[in-house]
């Protein structure tokens, strides 16, 4: 199977061993990966902002990028989940209405990708220590993946995964919420933390990693004994 790669432009250029783990993962069941370069973003930041125009633009591009009518996959619950629910009313009876209904149907977040359409829940890697959740908003509430990424790292050797209370309650990014409202960003994420403090976790997971920088900027001025880790970098370690 040859799958196409979508790299969000924060993970291009924060997080690119990231993106290099998920085609290691995605090598190892038997992939063969596809990556665009002319590709840069979904539009998302922009949809946010309150700039739809500027957003659609963007998205025109991205549409024109993704014509294999070949699986999407992407690293980011967020970026898959916009282009699965806001693409229809940006591009809804346009000239681009084919297309972006095969974007549409094809574009799958990397948890959902794995056990959903490979089947495949087990990839032989070894995290040793306690690991918790983090349920990001736009994972849980737009893309709706809940069970996936907890059954993959269930078969993590070595990993211990414990439940925080409320990992489904908001971390503090929020896109230019952090921007707009760094106060109660930054209290949010340090609730965020203190509950994963609570469990003893060493790691806090996500399928976000804008999430994930978030809580890491907080846990590293704060100096706190714990690591922000994306499902893909835990599901990338240790392989024998």
């Amino acid at each position: 199977m040859i799958v196409d790669l979508f790299i969000p432009c924060f993970v291009d250029q924060l997080y690119p061993e990231t993106a290099l783990n998920m085609i290691k993962v995605l090598e190892r069941v038997g992939c063969a990966v596809n990556y665009n370069h002319e590709q840069t973003c979904c539009g998302q930041p922009s949809f946010n902002a309150g700039y739809w125009d500027h957003c659609k633009e963007v998205g025109e591009k991205f549409i024109k990028e993704f014509q294999n009518d070949r699986y999407i996959v992407t690293p980011s619950a967020s970026c898959g989940g916009f282009v699965k629910n806001y693409y229809g009313e940006m591009f809804h009876n346009t000239v681009l209405h084919n297309q972006f209904r095969s974007v549409q149907k094809n574009m799958f977040e990397f948890s959902d990708f794995m056990v959903n359409v490979l089947k495949i829940t087990d990839l032989g890697a070894r995290l040793d220590g306690v690991a918790t959740f983090h349920d990001s908003c736009a994972g849980l509430r737009e893309y709706g993946i809940h069970r996936e990424p907890r059954l993959l790292l269930s078969k993590v050797r070595g990993l211990e995964l414990r439940e925080m209370d409320r990992s489904d309650v908001c971390c503090g990014f929020g896109g230019v919420f952090t921007v707009k409202h760094e106060n109660i960003a930054v209290g949010m994420a340090q609730d965020k933390i203190a509950e994963a403090e609570k469990v003893e976790a060493e790691y806090i997971i996500s399928t976000d990693l804008s999430c994930l920088v978030h809580m890491d900027g907080y846990i590293k001025k704060q100096n706190k004994n714990i690591k922000a880790l994306h499902l893909i970098d835990a599901l990338a370690q240790g392989w024998e």
